[in-house]
């Protein structure tokens, strides 16, 4: 009879080589904008090395941005610092300030 190992993944994020899941996404998602800009390019009429160099700097140099992302923010910091930009920086109150103070009772 076969025996089967407890997954004991159940309920922990999905990482590929460190990288933790939104930069999954962005990695996906670079990586098929890099493959197709070189596809564009082709088409184009560019020279097949060119296009090939292209493709691997700009491939080299988005997988270096995610991995650093990846280390200088952590699985939860990129979305910790976008949701930073919709807090307000500062909150108005224009309301005299005497009536602040003022009991009503």
């Amino acid at each position: 009879m076969a025996e089967f190992g407890v997954n004991k993944g159940v309920g922990k994020e999905v990482e590929f080589k460190g990288l933790t899941t939104q930069y999954l996404f962005i990695f996906a998602g670079g990586l098929l904008g890099v493959f197709i800009a070189v596809v564009i390019l082709n088409l184009a009429g560019m020279d097949n090395l060119t296009c090939i160099f292209f493709g691997v700097v700009a491939g080299s140099v988005l997988v270096w941005g995610v991995f650093y992302l990846n280390k200088k923010y952590g699985p939860y910091g990129l979305m910790k610092r976008m949701a930073l930009k919709q807090h307000p920086r500062r909150i108005i109150h224009r309301r005299n300030i005497r009536r602040l103070f003022n009991r009503k009772l």
